[in-house]
């Protein structure tokens, strides 16, 4: 089994780095020192093309409606129906990498309301909840965990993880997320709620009316992104194999155009609800939606 890959979703590892630096967290983009591009190296391994499925498993209480906030994201991401700036467009950008454009439908749904393996699971319980929702070829199966469920590492170290291992002579990917609302929203949701260190400015309106569900859409897209560019550990990323930067999180805590540490960057504003976004999608559906790194300018993408 291939070692799980730790995201840095938000504050976590490299933006809380900066974040505790107060005298930095409250200058200007501008004022800053122009740092040197960011650089994802291909290492030659395979990565996930063409016409890729997401199955999902449910762990624990999903509402309807907060079920539906995800679905529509993920069917999003290769709708034509939405004008930019659109989910879409930010999955454009995933067609830059190595093997051209990617489309993604929703496959298999199960749903464990029950907690078959309890309200707190190990890593290796992971793999095996995901499992629920079968394997296939270009199939990533998303374990997605309810606000009451605790996963180790969880707010300590990650927000969100993907992996592969072998089942049945066959290579199976697999991914979680979890619902940070009542243990870490000031890691896993920023900007959604207010950080737990650095500049204490006032958290921004989720689009959707649910800061736990609004979050784990940007650690979606950080680790569906990662799965894509980086199924094996040997696709695309900066640094240590074990702990990589992928194609979002090496883009941490950027949302739109002149942001900095602390700071999500310039962003759209809902008229009637005061939420902030920087996507469509589907059903009218908006996503906040964090910048990807583009292999053709070494830079860190944003959609406003």
């Amino acid at each position: 089994m291939a070692p799980f890959k730790i995201f840095s979703s938000l504050l976590l590892f490299s933006f809380l780095g900066l974040i505790l630096n107060p005298c930095l967290a409250t200058r200007k983009l501008s004022a800053l020192v122009e740092q040197p591009p960011t650089v994802l190296k291909y290492h030659n391994g395979p990565l996930l093309t063409g016409n890729i499925t997401v199955n999902l498993v449910w762990y624990g209480k999903f509402s309807p409606a907060q079920r539906s906030i995800i679905v529509d994201f993920f069917n999003s991401l290769s709708s034509t129906k939405t004008r930019p700036p659109s989910v879409a467009s930010w999955w454009q950008t995933t067609g830059k990498y190595r093997g051209g454009p990617r489309t993604v439908v929703v496959g298999k749904q199960v749903l464990d309301e029950k907690y078959s393996l309890g309200k707190s699971l190990k890593t290796q319980q992971i793999k095996a909840l995901a499992s629920k929702a079968g394997n296939g070829a270009n199939t990533i199966s998303f374990l997605l965990t309810s606000a009451e469920v605790v996963v180790d590492g969880f707010c300590m170290s990650r927000c969100g993880t993907h992996g592969s291992g072998g089942v049945k002579g066959s290579k199976f990917l697999y991914a979680w997320v979890g619902d940070s609302v009542s243990q870490c929203p000031g890691q896993c949701a920023w900007p959604f709620h207010q950080p737990i260190y650095g500049p204490q400015t006032p958290p921004l309106v989720p689009p959707n009316g649910d800061l736990g569900v609004d979050g784990m859409v940007i650690n979606l897209a950080t680790v569906l992104a990662g799965t894509v560019t980086n199924p094996f550990d040997n696709g695309y990323f900066q640094g240590p194999a074990e702990a990589p930067l992928e194609a979002v999180s090496a883009c941490t805590g950027i949302f739109g155009k002149g942001a900095y540490p602390g700071y999500p960057g310039k962003l759209l504003v809902d008229k009637m609800t005061g939420a902030s976004y920087n996507a469509r999608g589907v059903n009218g559906r908006k996503y906040l939606l964090p910048a990807m790194w583009d292999p053709q300018t070494s830079k860190c993408k944003t959609l406003v």
